[in-house]
């Protein structure tokens, strides 16, 4: 009986070690219009497309990753349009106050009106980094929505650095 208690100790210890690695983050970031742009209709049916485009999106609210804030970053996206839905896949490479850089991998879905993606969400991961950020890993959920400025990203979720 004392080994079961102390097995269960030591995997509760293990477990609180393993969480409090994990650093939470949190930011806002404004997406100017998209430059360049480009969509492909495919054909077999209406309001289906490829598109691709790439966004560059300085920060709000910055996050802090390692004592340093988030500074801006750019978002290459690829989206498959079908009607008023939409599935993404991007890649951000971001850039830190102080040089450093981090990349990240996203998916997710959107809602499209008019052939324009009006909202995005899904979740992301740290697929690199520079500097500080050097083996950085983490993950995370965004939302997007339009408005008269561009799109506005929340986005939230940890990460943690080798040690």
């Amino acid at each position: 009986m004392r080994v079961k208690i102390f097995l269960f100790c030591l995997i509760v210890f293990a477990l609180a070690a393993v969480a409090s690695a994990q650093t939470k983050i949190s930011g806002t970031a404004l997406c100017g219009k998209p430059e360049p742009t480009y969509a492909i209709q495919v054909g077999d049916r209406p309001n289906h497309s490829f598109a691709i485009s790439q966004s560059k999106c300085p920060y709000t609210k910055p996050s802090e990753l390692a004592g340093i804030q988030t500074k801006e970053y750019v978002a290459t996206t690829f989206s498959e349009i079908s009607g008023s839905r939409a599935t993404t896949r991007g890649f951000v490479d971001g850039t830190m106050a102080n040089g450093d850089k981090f990349q990240v991998r996203s998916q997710g879905s959107a809602a499209v009106k008019e052939g324009v993606i009006e909202s995005v969400e899904g979740t992301w991961s740290f697929v690199g980094g520079t500097g500080k950020l050097k083996g950085i890993k983490g993950k995370g959920t965004y939302k997007g929505k339009v408005g008269p400025e561009g799109m506005t990203h929340e986005i939230e979720g940890e990460y943690e650095l080798p040690k």
